[in-house]
């Protein structure tokens, strides 16, 4: 503890006001002043990790590097920092109970009643410990999922406070607060952030910083309200309009000084000032005229009678990084694959857009829609990338309308197809057959050598690459033969498996499937080569057009 300084961050008000970026950012702007940073979210749920959880119930299912399935922040984390996630910086309700529970059993406890208080308390804070000295972090941002208002929050806030109260100089806390603008009162309103910092007093907790969310920044007014109800000193209530583009966050926050408030709270001194990358990279896409229009085309969209775009959240990301890096800004459409299979003739949309993406998924439902998409897609030269299911989806369409298989299928949905393109390796159709799904997928970070000359490799500039995976279904290498010989490339392979990686049509502009998700690698700074790729590709058919 004596050599790690903790900042906790708690929301309040309402879920999904921007705790995330908040702690992305906090992480950015002091690893500029010369801190190793390292961030940790900390997530009420029972389950053991998100992979069981529906896109559209939780957002996006994050993979890192060790094949953990976590929450769609840690992604925003690596995004910011460049820092690699992994299992240690994920922590959940379901963990913690787990692990007490087996120490319980294992009369870890030395004989003494097991409660829920200290106990599971006293099990966060070894989490959160071991994290901090595994990453070997300086500064440890740990982000409490919900808010403090919630009932299941109240044990993380609990292990808070504890190390608050023994390491008063390392823990700082940072409320991030909604504040409303009501279009029929026409002003800001403080009283739910008033109440979100009584919440947090109720736990024995006072914030540090309030980071004030909202429409339009914080006036001076209600900055000094905040900061005289709430105990705050002065410059430690953070203005957080919306902007543009998020990544314009830690220079927001740099502006305001938050970096050094934080690093104030701390007892701690800037090494330097470094946030030159940032701000040259900011500048660049705000000076960003011509744009780009590029589909994707999923089925994890819809939520009631909204659209949920935070279930693709990497891939829009990097969609983002890749355009940005090629000097274009993208104008990006959902389409719901279930309308191609119930209007078919609105196929001929696609040839509306530069460059057509499709993202992961499983099950049945809408994929006859993203099949007749990509038919379109491969015999209309329009740029495609296909991710996952959107590689496998696409070595179907081959099959059966190049090859003509009719009935080629992947046995996810036909089981009995006499074509199984896609099949199960033996040791996923055993954990089917036990129903063993939680954390059994083909997982994480695998090794992938590319042929020599394709177009991919080129791209990467490199002969081997390692890319996270999330898939239980491969590529049948049965077919493999009769698929190149008719253009369907395998241009990637896993050397250990065999496995197939990567596709790519030959006399195609831009046709590359991946069986994992390079959109969990990309950075603003850093854009992934494939994304930059289907750009290029579709700048050039912009320019034949």
């Amino acid at each position: 503890m004596t050599n790690t300084k903790y900042i906790f961050v708690v929301g309040g008000v309402m879920s999904s006001v921007g705790k995330g970026v908040t702690a992305s950012s906090i992480g950015a702007i002091l690893q500029g002043r010369g801190y190793k940073v390292t961030n940790i979210k900390c997530d009420m749920y029972v389950n053991i990790d998100a992979g069981t959880i529906r896109p559209t119930e939780h957002g996006e299912v994050f993979i890192g590097e060790d094949g953990i399935e976590a929450d769609q922040d840690l992604g925003n984390y690596e995004r910011f920092t460049g820092n690699p996630m992994s299992s240690l910086n994920y922590i959940t309700t379901g963990q913690v109970y787990q692990e007490v529970i087996r120490r319980e059993r294992n009369l870890e406890y030395g004989g003494e009643d097991v409660e829920v208080v200290p106990d599971v308390p006293n099990e966060i804070i070894r989490r959160i410990k071991m994290a901090a000295k595994k990453n070997e972090a300086e500064i440890a941002v740990v982000e409490f999922g919900g808010t403090v208002g919630e009932y299941q929050v109240l044990l993380f806030l609990e292990a808070a406070r504890i190390m608050k109260v023994k390491h008063q100089r390392d823990v700082a806390f940072v409320l991030v607060s909604y504040l409303p603008l009501p279009k029929h009162v026409g002003e800001m309103k403080t009283k739910p952030t008033q109440y979100a910092v009584r919440t947090l007093n109720a736990a024995g907790i006072m914030a540090d910083f309030i980071v004030a969310r909202g429409e339009r920044a914080l006036d001076n007014r209600r900055r000094d309200i905040l900061a005289n109800v709430c105990n705050l000193l002065d410059g430690t209530v953070i203005a957080a309009p919306d902007v543009d583009s998020i990544y314009d966050v830690p220079l927001q926050f740099h502006a305001q000084n938050f970096d050094g408030r934080l690093l104030r709270t701390l007892h701690l001194r800037a090494r330097k000032n470094d946030l030159q990358a940032w701000k040259t990279f900011s500048k660049k896409i705000r000076g960003l005229k011509k744009s780009m229009k590029i589909a994707i085309v999923g089925k994890y969209f819809g939520t009631g009678d909204f659209t949920l775009a935070d279930s693709y959240i990497s891939v829009i990301e990097a969609i983002k990084h890749g355009a940005w890096d090629r000097g274009v800004k993208p104008e990006l459409t959902w389409i719901d694959s279930e309308t191609y299979e119930q209007t078919p003739n609105r196929l001929q949309e696609l040839s509306t857009f530069d460059a057509i993406i499709v993202p992961g998924g499983f099950g049945t439902r809408g994929i006859e829609g993203i099949i007749s998409a990509i038919r379109f897609v491969r015999e209309h030269n329009i740029p495609y990338l296909g991710l996952c299911y959107g590689m496998q989806l696409a070595s179907i369409e081959f099959a059966r309308t190049v090859l003509h298989l009719a009935g080629a299928n992947t046995v996810e949905c036909d089981p009995q197809s006499p074509y199984p393109i896609i099949h199960v390796n033996p040791q996923q159709a055993k954990n089917i057959r036990e129903n063993r799904y939680g954390a059994t997928m083909r997982l994480g970070a695998y090794r992938c050598v590319l042929k020599k000359g394709s177009q991919t490799q080129k791209l990467y500039k490199a002969d081997e690459i390692s890319e996270r995976h999330r898939h239980r279904y491969e590529f049948n290498n049965e077919y493999r033969e009769r698929m190149e010989q008719a253009g369907f490339e395998i241009v990637g392979v896993n050397p250990e498996t065999n496995l197939a990686e990567i596709i790519e049509l030959k006399n195609h502009p831009y046709f590359i499937g991946t069986q994992f998700h390079p959109e969990f690698k990309s950075r603003p700074l850093r854009p992934h080569p494939l994304f930059v790729g289907l750009v290029a590709a579709a700048l050039e058919q912009q320019k034949k057009r």
